[in-house]
Formats: C-alpha cells, structure tokens, sequence
C-alpha cells in the first residue's frame, strides 16, 4: 500500500490539521490514538513502512483492514449492475450482454443490503462500502438530542402550562416558540455552529473534560444542535397533552393536600406521558431525517472511524446517503439506495416502539 498507509493514517486517525501532519510528531497528530511508543517523538516521514502499518493495525479491526486491502490494493469495481426485477426475468440477456461486453467479469448475483452492508465502515469501494459509521453516528446523536430535548422541553411545557403567570412576556415567550418551530433547520445549523462549535467549544470538544480535540465539531455539538431544532415541536405538543389533562384529577389531588409540585409530577405528568410520547415520535422523526445543520456544524462526509463518544468527529446516515448519490461512480446509486432502505427500516422501529410504550402507558392511565 506504501504512501497510501500515510495517506489513511491522515485522513482517518491524524488529529491535527492537513498542513501540519508531516512535522507533527506522532503522540501530537495521534492524540488519542494508538501508536508504537518508540515513534513518540517522530514525525509521519520519520517512521518506517512497517511502522505505518503497525499503527493501522493498532487502530482498526481486521475487518477495517481487510476492507482497506480490497479497496487499495485490489480495487474491485463493478462495470455494470442490473435491478433486481430485470434480474430475475431477463437472467440469460444479461449473461449474453456480459459475455460479450465483459469477457473478463464475474458476474454475480450481488445483494447491496444485507448484514455485510450493515456491519462494514465506509469505503471507496461500492462492492464494501458500509453503513456502521453512519449508524452508530446517527444513534449517538439522537441519543443526546432526546435526552436534552426530553429535559428542557417538557419542563419548559410545565412551567408555561402550570407556573406561568401569564405576563405579557411569557405570551411572547410562547408566541416565538410556536413561530420558532417554522424556521428552516439550516438556520438552527447556524445558531449551533455559532454557540456550540466556537462560543462553547471548549465544552463540546471535550477539552474541560480533558479530551483534546482541534475544534468544537463534535457530537455533542450535532446533538445540541437537533435538540434546538426539535424543542419547539416538542414544547407544543408537550403543552397540548399536559392541557388535555383533567381538571378534576389536579382538584382531586389539592384536595387531599398535595403540593402544587406533587400534583404535577405524581398526577399531571402521568396523565400527559402518552401525548408527550407522540410529541418526542414527531420530534426525533424530523431530527433523524436532517443534513443542513450537520453539515454547518461540521459533519465528516467521509470518515472511516467509528464515533465512541460525544467528542467524536461523526457523519450520519442522510449524509451518507447524500455523499453516494453524488458520486460519479453509478454503482453508488445502489448503495444509497439500500442506504435509503436502512434509514427507512430503523425509523418505523424506532416509532413503532415509541407507539407501543404510549399505547400501553394509555391503557395504565
């Protein structure tokens, strides 16, 4: 593989910038990362071949390894690709078209999604590109979104609902949370790229934490940044179900002297689950469709290191799939096809729980 061990070494594990690679030392550009301790000291020109493979062993499995075989040293590519309808009903003109256009080829029966697909990082190869990255990026992120949504939103919902004094600034407080939620996502990626990357991002880098990162394009960034987007949908519906709750049952609970706070978390809250439930279905839906804030906060479109915290660098599945279907290659047209069928599959698991838990917490309440 020769220099395209350093250029890999770069691209995926380097945690300085391009310029600065070759007179980096390696526990400075590594950071992080695992390397021999003998090349501490030393720049990227002053280790050896074997020693650029030591570290790309040390830092990827075996079958990041063997992807990276396949893609830099055998270079597989697929000249011509048929859907799966033609397929199946025209098999013998596409073995005559092969035969005579491709005498070389194997031609084969090729499945673009499958446990492989689910399981492989990316690649720049359409026959080994995977979606791990991705996947593991987007549950990350959503992760962090839900929780910080969750948090903030249905406490500001049971402040404006049950505290609120109904002065003229809590109305325009929550005039603007309602306008606020027509507002296009890119301009949330702007407000996320402001405060989160460069105001805070001593914080979203991990570097309070002792987690040394160049900049603030985390994770927790992307995670902040959706957890703004959402917040207003999810403050809404949050106010709708906690409205719809009963009178009586608040009345019912003063009554045998129950605290104002007792009453709504022991039987407001509760009662309201169920409509907060379908307010954080709607809101993580949308969050798990976007790319534009991602890509302002700085997601990677190619990145071959899976994100293992929240002050990993990270790309998601949209923007994967915005990634293939801009390739020239016509092969990655499949790809982002089953991509696209991926993305499809996790959504209606993730509603489909979703609605269960509402359904059953409906039936308890």
């Amino acid at each position: 593989m020769g220099g395209r061990a350093r250029v890999l070494i770069r691209d995926e594990l380097s945690q300085v910038p391009v310029n600065q690679f070759t007179t980096a030392p390696m526990s400075v550009a590594l950071n992080g990362r695992s390397y021999p301790s003998e090349y501490a000291d030393a720049t990227i020109n002053d280790v050896p071949p074997e020693g650029w493979a030591a570290i790309l062993v040390a830092n990827f499995g075996a079958a990041d390894l063997r992807d990276m075989l396949i893609d830099n040293v055998v270079k597989p590519t697929v000249d011509a690709s048929w859907p799966l309808i033609q397929s199946l009903t025209q098999r013998s003109e596409i073995e005559t078209i092969a035969r005579e256009k491709y005498p070389d080829d194997i031609l084969e029966f090729h499945s673009w999604i499958n446990l492989d697909f689910i399981t492989s990082s990316v690649s720049s190869s359409a026959t080994t590109a995977g979606l791990r990255t991705a996947l593991l990026g987007s549950f990350w992120i959503i992760s962090i979104t839900a929780v910080t949504a969750l948090i903030v939103g249905v406490s500001a919902a049971i402040y404006l609902e049950e505290y609120s004094s109904g002065s003229r600034i809590e109305q325009l407080i929550e005039i603007n949370i309602r306008n606020l939620a027509a507002i296009p996502s890119v301009i949330y990626g702007m407000l996320g790229l402001a405060v989160f990357v460069r105001t805070l991002g001593a914080f979203t880098s991990g570097a309070v934490l002792g987690v040394t990162d160049s900049n603030g394009r985390t994770v927790m960034s992307a995670g902040l940044t959706l957890a703004l987007l959402i917040l207003p949908l999810l403050i809404v519906n949050a106010q709708e179900a906690i409205r719809a709750v009963p009178s009586s049952i608040r009345e019912a609970s003063y009554g045998l002297g129950a605290t104002k706070w007792q009453t709504v978390a022991r039987q407001v809250l509760p009662a309201a689950l169920p409509g907060i439930l379908t307010g954080v279905i709607l809101s993580l839906s949308r969050a798990v469709g976007e790319t534009a804030p991602l890509l302002v906060v700085g997601a990677s479109t190619f990145i071959g290191i899976d994100p293992n915290g929240p002050f990993s660098k990270f790309t998601v599945v949209p923007i994967q799939i915005f990634q293939w279907t801009a390739d020239p290659k016509p092969e990655f047209k499949n790809v982002a096809a089953a991509a696209i069928i991926a993305l499809l599959i996790v959504m209606i698991l993730m509603n489909g729980t979703a609605i269960i838990l509402r359904n059953r917490l409906s039936r308890r309440t």
